[in-house]
Parts: C-alpha cells; sequence; structure tokens
C-alpha cells in the first residue's frame, strides 16, 4: 500500500495529495493521511510513501517537520529499502524542502524511485503567499500519474 502523508498551508499541496491519491487507486491501494494525523504505525504498515508539502521558507512546512520528528525514531532499522517520492509545492524551486525530506529519508535508507515533483506557484509576495492556492490542471495532472507509477509500482513488486 502507498501512504500518501501530506500538509497544506493554502491548499496547494493538499490538492497535490489529493490528485496523487486518485491516480494511486485507479492502480493499487493507496492511503491518505494529514501530517498532524499520521504516526509510525501508519509508515510501518505501508509499502512505500509518497510526502507531499509546501516549501515555506526554503523549507518544509513545520507540520511536515514534525511528523518526521514523532516518526523518525520509532520506525528507524524498520523500514529501510522501501520507495518513496515527494511532491512540493513551492514559491519558487522547492530544493530545500526536498533537500530536507531527502535527509530524513536517506537516514531511514528509504530508496526514491522517482524524482521531485515541483509545483511552482510563483508566489513571492506576503500577499501571494498567503493566498489560497489553485493548482493548474496540468499540474495535478502530473500529480495523478506519480500517484498512479507509485502504487503500480508497489503493486508490481518493482521496489
Amino acid at each position: 500500500m502507498l501512504l500518501i502523508v501530506w500538509h497544506s498551508r493554502t491548499g496547494a499541496a493538499r490538492a497535490m495529495a489529493a490528485a496523487a491519491l486518485a491516480g494511486a487507486q485507479a492502480e493499487g491501494a493507496a492511503r491518505l493521511i494529514a501530517a498532524a494525523e499520521a504516526g509510525p504505525d501508519d509508515l510501518l504498515e505501508a509499502a512505500g510513501y509518497l510526502f507531499v508539502c509546501p516549501e515555506n521558507l526554503a523549507t518544509m512546512s513545520g507540520a511536515m517537520k514534525e511528523f518526521f520528528d514523532r516518526c523518525y525514531y520509532p520506525v528507524l532499522g524498520r523500514i529501510e529499502g522501501r520507495a518513496y517520492a515527494t511532491a512540493i509545492a513551492a514559491g519558487s524551486d522547492g530544493s530545500g524542502a526536498e533537500r530536507q525530506i531527502d535527509r530524513i529519508a536517506t537516514g531511514w535508507r528509504l530508496r526514491r524511485v522517482a524524482e521531485s515533483l515541483v509545483v511552482n506557484t510563483a508566489a513571492q509576495t506576503p500577499e501571494r503567499i498567503l493566498a489560497a492556492k489553485t493548482v493548474p490542471p496540468d499540474q495535478l495532472a502530473r500529480c495523478r500519474e506519480l500517484g498512479a507509477m507509485l502504487a503500480a509500482g508497489l503493486a508490481m513488486g518493482a521496489f
């Protein structure tokens, strides 16, 4: 089963996670859970992961970081080799959030199986950063494709 863990402040990452779930459900078992509700047992029950969050101040959002903080040690040494990917809603490049998640995944010994999907909202002013976001259909299609690929790969045993 693919576990999609998400956090969103303005709706973009939530929409991305929902689109990934729609794609994943067409290919195999998937579960969507908010970062604030996800725990170690959720990680242990899944065969692979998609982490979806916004990039805030060049880092992953605080709620996503708190999820990793709560879960890191309880699953350390128990999920090695499992597949993961990331989807990041960013105002610019998303590389800071991607780097942080990759460092945590490296500690868990997870395997990245897809390039990071970054949706660039181009929000650069305080007003645009704080505003509710609508993700364009072509970007939601990319999220659905990522979810489908991950779920299909897990179902086939490819990763």
